[in-house]
């Protein structure tokens, strides 16, 4: 694929991901936000050093969407009491610890230099994994 084909995949991908509303709290399953975290970093990774400025808004909107499922898990928590509610703070302290650590490795992508593109770019998608990761497992201690 020649890099115009690349960018427009890439574009229409965004554009889906961006155009699809978002699903009521309660009513998306944690397989489907975990799908969704997954498809994300997917797309993600196939960003090349030309498109960097739309590699950085797609990753900030990666970490916005990662705020808003630490944020239902934050309401989750507040419902909670006694093991629960503390299992869902230990959670939620690690998924934050991980989402700055994501936040530091988006920063430096949007400071790299082309030559440094792809380590900072696998260092953000990496981040990002662990992220979604660690989210996927905190989910499933809580069914």
């Amino acid at each position: 694929m020649d890099r115009s084909t690349t960018l427009l995949l890439v574009i229409g991908v965004m554009f889906f991901m961006i155009s699809q509303p978002l699903p009521a709290v309660g009513k998306t399953s944690s397989s489907d936000v975990s799908k969704e975290m997954g498809e994300a970093w997917e797309t993600f990774k196939s960003y090349v050093v030309d498109q960097k400025n739309d590699a950085v808004k797609h990753g900030n909107e990666m970490l916005e969407k990662a705020d808003a499922e630490i944020e239902v898990l934050e309401g989750k928590a507040a419902k909670a009491s006694g093991d629960a509610k503390a299992q869902y703070e230990k959670e939620i302290k690690n998924l934050k610890k991980k989402r700055a650590q994501a936040a530091v490795k988006l920063d430096n992508l949007e400071n790299s230099s082309a030559d440094a593109w792809d380590s900072t770019k696998d260092g953000f998608a990496d981040a990002y994994k662990d992220l979604h990761d660690a989210y996927k497992e905190a989910v499933g201690k809580f069914k």
